[in-house]
């Protein structure tokens, strides 16, 4: 903390944009959990549900989509390190009430940084992919609730989010 206030640590002295240096961190195992859901009517989770979907499987579509965004995630925002990802699993879960799909995206690695941006981008552009498969069908559908859920690894230690998703 600089003066009592938590110093961020993308800024560097001058007050620039900078990436952080982690070449003095022990490498852990770091593991991230994000979630986040895509609101949508009825129609559209039956027509997801049933596999009736004009471009293909939503599910599967998105499931890839997230894996390979989180491989790209340093590629995305400017300040991401490159990391050797050990696993990444996105996982979609049909909800009736409200009608949603819940994404649920865990990264690992073993390294000197943690896994959070990872596993948020995984999420989003899960999300963001189940838009595009059946926005022709529902222009309406509202992403929310992009948040981290969990972490583990590294010198701030464990972090786990008390209150539930908003749906």
């Amino acid at each position: 903390m600089a003066n009592g206030k938590q110093k961020l640590t993308h800024i560097d002295e001058s007050g620039e944009a900078s990436m952080v240096d982690v070449s003095a961190k022990p490498i852990t195992e770091r593991v991230a959990v994000a979630e986040g859901r895509i609101l949508m009517n009825g129609e559209t989770l039956a027509l997801i549900r049933a596999g009736d979907a004009k471009k293909g499987d939503v599910l599967g579509t998105a499931r890839l989509a997230g894996i390979m965004a989180a491989k790209r995630t340093s590629d995305l925002i400017p300040l991401c390190h490159t990391l050797a990802l050990s696993k990444v699993g996105v996982d979609l879960v049909l909800e009736d009430s409200p009608p949603a799909v819940h994404v649920i995206a865990t990264a690992k690695t073993t390294g000197q940084t943690g896994v959070e941006m990872e596993a948020l981008t995984a999420v989003s552009v899960a999300c963001l992919t189940v838009y595009d498969m059946v926005k022709a069908v529902d222009r309406g559908m509202r992403i929310t609730g992009v948040q981290l859920v969990h972490k583990s690894g590294g010198a701030s230690g464990d972090y786990v989010r008390q209150e539930p998703a908003a749906p």
